[in-house]
C-alpha cells in the first residue's frame, strides 16, 4: 500500500507539476543551447517527468489498466508540453546553429539501453525500499536524461532539423520504455498485488507483448553499436 502511494503520488499531473515541467524544459534548452552541462544536469534534477513512467509501471503490473491509461495519456501529455516548451524556446534563440550537447543527443546506441535500464532498477528499487527518504531518484534523473532528447526534439521541430528530431525521439523512446521495463521486473518480483487475476494464458501473452516490444525498441541501438564497431 505503502509503495502504491508513493508511486501513484509521484506520478499525479497538477498545475504545479506542469509549471516545474515547462521550466525544467526552458533551463535545460538553455543548457543544451549553450552547451552548459551544468545546467543540463540542474534541469534534469528539478523535472518531474520520471514520475508518471513509474506510475505506469505500477499500472501494468498490478493489471489496474484504467489506472495504467491514465497515467500513459498523462506522460504523453507532459511530452507534448515537454516538446512545445522547448520548440518555442528554440524558434526565438538566435542561436541557430546546434551545439555539441544536442548533437550528443542524436545518436543513440545499445549503451543508451543499459543506463536507462539499471538507472531504472536503481529508480524503483529506491522508491520501494523501506527508508522513506529517496536520494536515488536525482541520481537517477541525471544518469538516464529524459529531457535533454525532448529539448533536441524542440530544437530540430524550430530549425526544421528532422533528421535530429528521430534520433532524439529514438533516445527518449529507449530511455523511457527501459526504465519502464526494470520497473515493472522489480514489481513484479515484489509480488505486487493485482487488481485482477488473469488466466496463464493472458499473462503469457502479456509477458510475450513486452519481449516484442522490448526487442523493437532495442534492435536499433545493437545495430547502431555494431556499425560504430566496424
Amino acid at each position: 500500500e505503502e509503495i502504491r502511494e508513493r508511486l501513484l503520488d509521484g506520478g499525479q499531473l497538477t498545475g504545479t507539476n506542469m509549471c516545474v515541467l515547462v521550466c525544467a524544459m526552458v533551463i535545460a534548452s538553455v543548457g543544451l543551447n549553450m552547451s552548459s552541462t551544468a545546467v543540463i544536469i540542474g534541469a534534469m534534477l528539478i523535472s518531474p517527468i520520471m514520475g508518471s513512467i513509474l506510475a505506469s509501471a505500477y499500472g501494468n503490473v498490478s493489471a489496474d489498466y484504467p489506472l495504467f491509461t491514465n497515467h500513459m495519456v498523462g506522460f504523453g501529455l507532459q511530452i507534448a508540453i515537454s516538446v512545445a516548451a522547448a520548440s518555442i524556446y528554440f524558434f526565438l534563440s538566435p542561436v541557430k546553429e546546434p551545439t555539441v550537447e544536442l548533437i550528443a543527443r542524436t545518436g543513440p546506441t545499445f549503451y543508451d539501453v543499459l543506463i536507462a535500464f539499471f538507472g531504472g532498477l536503481a529508480g524503483i528499487i529506491g522508491q520501494t525500499r523501506i527508508d522513506k527518504a529517496n536520494t536515488v531518484i536525482p541520481g537517477v534523473a541525471i544518469a538516464t536524461a529524459l529531457m535533454p532528447p525532448l529539448c533536441t526534439c524542440g530544437y530540430a521541430i524550430a530549425n526544421g532539423r528532422w533528421d535530429m528530431l528521430l534520433g532524439a525521439g529514438y533516445l527518449f523512446i529507449i530511455n523511457a520504455y527501459f526504465i519502464f521495463l526494470s520497473a515493472s521486473i522489480i514489481l513484479t518480483v515484489l509480488k505486487i498485488p493485482k487488481v485482477k487475476e488473469l488466466s496463464e494464458k493472458e499473462w503469457r501473452r502479456h509477458r510475450l507483448r513486452m519481449v516484442r516490444n522490448t526487442l523493437i525498441v532495442a534492435i536499433p541501438s545493437i545495430v547502431a553499436v555494431y556499425y560504430m564497431l566496424l
